[in-house]
């Protein structure tokens, strides 16, 4: 059974978790405690965590302690949404989809230059109407940004939801940080992806360590909290044993149902075209210490952990990025993909200042009889016919058939599809594919999508401005046959088990092998990440052979990090017959690092 709530146990450190407001409301009420009768109370955090529900009862237990509250609002010193857009306008951009990473950007670009000479002002009224009034005062400043906006040391909890949540939240009424609107949730997704999340997660990495507690708000109306550094130490020891992200399903308009019944979702949703397992900056995962659970963002584990998780020389080469995603593309009962193909290293540095190119490849795992994959151009497309037929399209709002200039491939279960940048491509109708990537997401400059409205009722983006500086022309039919269509090559034996090498090619960062797992195999990190997926069978126990009691188990589509302090380990095969594992890693001749500019 597919388990979509994988709880990642950490036993062996006895932490206690608080969870509900019963229990975390004592322990954040203490940071009130001090012989000073004013003084300042710090509720920072993540863009739509509850920040009003957690203080409306935290100042109704200080209350009953006779201890008075004035909550003020990060919010009240923030730039107008319109001085905002005026600010990031060069990262926003005019453009639907696509925008700039602001790499330099902090949370004081968030706030008015006079905020803290404001805040400081408001601190003294505040004292000057208390005094006198009896009894201790505590002002709870409210909301992100509320460390930088102190400026010193103060008492303060951190409140935090993973992107999944935020971006659940931005499907209904939240508007992005600081904004006072937003023209739709592709909107409000871009504006976080290139402005929102680079600054706010980059200030909760620099300053984490300095609040007192951490608060997992996804739930809002149970919250998990735990000290900073107990948390801290929960991360270090989970980042040593292999671990599993929270998968994220989402729909999408060619998406199917395969998934659905897989993950048991919900009946009311039309389909489920992705899940991601992992994309790390998308993914949180969960860490179970006791009977309680904690959630947290992936993020965290690497930002604190990356050496652990990565190895030397990984870690050297991407720092805390985890570069190497899985993820599912689901059209079984569903539709063709859009047309569409990925930037190279150098447009995506130079127009979206994004660390790294979104190389791709499928992996069938189910596929109905007759399903195809498109990779590649035909023999007989030219780069002007093309354009020309994508540009009448989007013009006339006519449909074309789209193979007489993008090829069409038979698959079959089991056939690994390799897709570096600048190959056109798309899986698909009635496919199940495991997509194994460079950790990039966004990145899809879209040729040709049938024209079909979006789940929403708009026109989907369609970019051929930046999809046609990008597409490699000579990868016809010939070439893409000879050098994209993997071919197994056997790699080692043990007994009746095998290993083979399906994907390897220079311009990818990644590297594909595939475990064919009759009875037990024995394998070694070699101080690097790996991936592991069951592509195949029915359950798999992963077991570090120095930490038995950290070993997990894999049923059929489920991912594990295998991170590369692991070291040697050994794959059980638990089900009645053979089963199959997809490892993939990050290729020995990969030698570009990465960096924002």
């Amino acid at each position: 059974m597919f388990n979509k709530r994988p709880i990642n146990r950490v036993d062996t450190l006895r932490i206690e978790l608080a969870s509900e407001y019963k229990e975390v409301l004592p322990l954040v009420a203490k940071l009130a405690d001090s012989d000073e009768p004013v003084n300042t109370l710090l509720i920072d955090g993540t863009h739509g965590a509850d920040f009003e529900g957690f203080a409306a009862k935290l100042a109704a237990s200080l209350e009953e302690r006779s201890i008075r509250t004035a909550i003020i609002r990060t919010r009240d010193y923030l730039r107008s949404g319109e001085e905002l857009r005026q600010q990031f306008a060069e990262n926003i951009t005019d453009n639907r989809a696509f925008g700039r990473v602001t790499a330099s950007g902090t949370i004081a670009d968030y706030f008015r230059p006079t905020a803290p000479d404001e805040w400081r002002e408001e601190k003294l009224k505040q004292g000057r109407l208390a005094s006198g009034a009896g009894g201790p005062l505590r002002i709870i400043l409210l909301g992100p940004g509320a460390r930088w906006l102190e400026g010193g040391r103060r008492p303060g909890v951190f409140l935090d939801v993973s992107r999944e949540r935020q971006q659940r939240l931005y499907e209904g009424e939240l508007l992005n940080f600081g904004l006072d609107e937003n023209e739709d949730a592709l909107e409000k997704y871009k504006i976080a992806f290139f402005v929102e999340w680079p600054i706010v997660e980059r200030y909760r990495k620099e300053h984490l360590e300095r609040f007192d507690f951490y608060v997992d708000m996804n739930d809002p109306e149970s919250p998990v909290a735990t000290g900073t550094g107990e948390l801290l130490r929960l991360i270090a020891e989970a980042a040593s044993a292999p671990m599993r992200v929270k998968p994220f399903f989402a729909p999408g308009v060619w998406g199917g149902q395969y998934l659905k019944r897989l993950a048991g979702l919900p009946e009311q949703w039309d389909n489920c075209a992705w899940c991601f397992e992992p994309i790390a900056p998308e993914n949180s995962i969960l860490l179970g210490s006791g009977e309680k659970t904690i959630e947290i963002p992936f993020t965290l584990v690497m930002n604190s952990a990356y050496r652990t998780v990565l190895g030397d020389r990984v870690s050297g080469l991407f720092g805390d990025f985890f570069p190497i995603r899985m993820n599912y593309l689901d059209t079984m009962g569903g539709s063709n993909l859009s047309v569409q193909v990925h930037p190279k290293q150098e447009y995506i540095r130079e127009r979206f200042n994004y660390i790294l190119e979104q190389q791709e490849s499928y992996y069938m795992m189910e596929q109905k009889p007759g399903s195809k994959v498109y990779l590649g151009l035909t023999e007989s497309c030219t780069e002007e016919r093309f354009l020309a037929a994508v540009a009448d399209a989007q013009m006339t709002g006519t449909p074309f058939d789209f193979t007489e200039y993008v090829q069409e491939w038979e698959c079959e279960k089991g056939d690994l599809f390799l897709i570096p940048t600048g190959t056109v491509h798309c899986s698909g109708s009635d496919n199940f594919v495991l997509e194994i990537s460079a950790t990039t997401w966004w990145f899809t400059f879209k040729l040709y999508d049938y024209v079909r409205p979006g789940l929403d009722g708009k026109p989907r983006p369609i970019d051929i401005g930046h999809a046609a500086p990008n597409i490699d022309w000579h990868k016809q039919t010939d070439w893409v046959g000879r050098e994209l269509i993997a071919r197994p090559a056997l790699l080692s034996r043990q007994g009746a088990n095998e290993e083979y090498a399906l994907g390897r090619r220079e311009d990818l960062l990644f590297y594909v092998n595939r475990i064919h797992l009759a009875e037990q195999w024995t394998d070694d990190t070699r101080g690097e990440v790996l991936l592991l997926n069951l592509v195949e069978g029915q359950r798999v126990r992963l077991e570090p052979i120095a930490a038995p009691d950290k070993a997990v188990e894999l049923d059929y589509a489920e991912s594990y990090i295998v991170p590369a302090a692991v070291g040697a380990y050994r794959l059980i095969n638990l089900g009645s017959a053979p089963a199959k594992l997809i490892k993939a890693g990050v290729s020995p001749q990969w030698e570009r690092a990465v960096a924002y500019e």
